[in-house]
This record gives C-alpha cells, sequence and structure tokens, in this order.
C-alpha cells in the first residue's frame, strides 16, 4: 500500500472526506475489524479508562458506537460526556485520532441498530450486566441460556440500558508512517462552521 498523494491527504480540507477514503481502504486491507476503535473516557477521579469498541456509523455528524449505558464507558460518559477515539490501521500503517463531545442517540436508532444484531448478541446484551464483578463463567453461560429460554424463538426486545451515541469531533488528526520516524501528521480543528487545518512534527 502506498501512501497517500498531496492532494489526498496532506492538502485535504475534508477530514471526514479523507477518514472515509481511509476506512474504505481499511475495510478492503485489514484482516480483523477495519471499523474498530480505542474509545477513552475519564472517570470520577480524573483516570483515564479506554477499551475496544467498533463504530458502526462515520460521517460528518461525527462517530457512533453502541454500548451498555450501566457499563464503565456509560457511566463515565454520563458524568463527563468527553472522548477520543483512535482507529490503528496497522497494515496500512495509519492512524486517525478524533476528540469531541459525545451525546446519546435517541431509542429509535437503538431499536433500529439493535434489529441487525446477530440473535446471539441480542440475547448476550441481556445476559451481561458489563462491567460488573462476575463470580463466575459459568453463572454468564446460565444466564445466556436463561434470556435464550426467556426469549424462545421470538422477538428479543432492546433492553433500556443498550443505547448508542455519537462523538462529535472537535479534533481530528490523520498520521501516515513515514520511513526513518519522518511521519506525516495533519491536525484538523473546528473553525466555525468548518475545519482549520495544520501539518505537525512527527
Amino acid at each position: 500500500m502506498t501512501a497517500p498523494n498531496a492532494s489526498e491527504f496532506t492538502l485535504s480540507a475534508d477530514p471526514f472526506a479523507l477518514f472515509g477514503r481511509w476506512l474504505d481502504e481499511a475495510r478492503a486491507n485489514e484482516i480483523n475489524d477495519p471499523e474498530a476503535m480505542a474509545l477513552a473516557t475519564v472517570d470520577a477521579d480524573g483516570l483515564p479508562d479506554a477499551r475496544m469498541v467498533l463504530c458502526k456509523q462515520a460521517d460528518a455528524d461525527g462517530l457512533v458506537f453502541f454500548t451498555n449505558i450501566e457499563s464503565a464507558k456509560g457511566r463515565e460518559l454520563a458524568a463527563t460526556p468527553r472522548a477520543a477515539a483512535l482507529f490503528h490501521w496497522k497494515s496500512l500503517r495509519r492512524q486517525a485520532r478524533f476528540r469531541g463531545a459525545v451525546t446519546m442517540l435517541d431509542e429509535t436508532a437503538a431499536d433500529a441498530y439493535f434489529r441487525t444484531r446477530a440473535r446471539e448478541s441480542r440475547v448476550g446484551a441481556w445476559a451481561s450486566q458489563q462491567s460488573r464483578p462476575l463470580e463466575s463463567r459459568e453463572r454468564l453461560e446460565e444466564l445466556v441460556v436463561d434470556y435464550s429460554d426467556r426469549f424462545g424463538e421470538g422477538e428479543i426486545p432492546r433492553p433500556a440500558y443498550w443505547r448508542g451515541y455519537r462523538l462529535a469531533p472537535e479534533q481530528i488528526e490523520f498520521w501516515q508512517n513515514g520511513d526513518f520516524r519522518l511521519h506525516d501528521r495533519i491536525a484538523f480543528a473546528r473553525a466555525g462552521q468548518g475545519w482549520q487545518r495544520e501539518r505537525l512534527f512527527p
């Protein structure tokens, strides 16, 4: 994979258009989960927390992901609704970073996406009390069986605690690997209705 030329990368004025091209290339080349991003939040003590989540939508409005709002990240976002996200595509030697405010999506959006999930994943959303202590793996498996029996062959509704979020970036940075650590870094920052772009030292 060759590095993007200047018009595609260093001179791009629209960070979301550039990110869309990079994500498409990652989908074509990455072996596993090109939509995976590290999501960083902060707890009540100001201690950063990070984990991998899947980005389910990326457009000019931001990055969309879904989770249990009673999980650690859900509680942290409720208290401090700001986050950072990092995509790292190792095979392409690229990364993209986002920072900004996070808002919860409405229930209609959560319902629509929940229905697209595999049936086993929908059962898992009911069975897992995410981020809370679990006495044993066997207990989790028991809960999966319990909820599978409860719903049978019928519809599996979305748990009220399973919702979607959108990270609306105020800052976006693109990084392209270069030889001898002479990487390319292009940063975008919100400037009114548009973006201010600058090159950074690697």
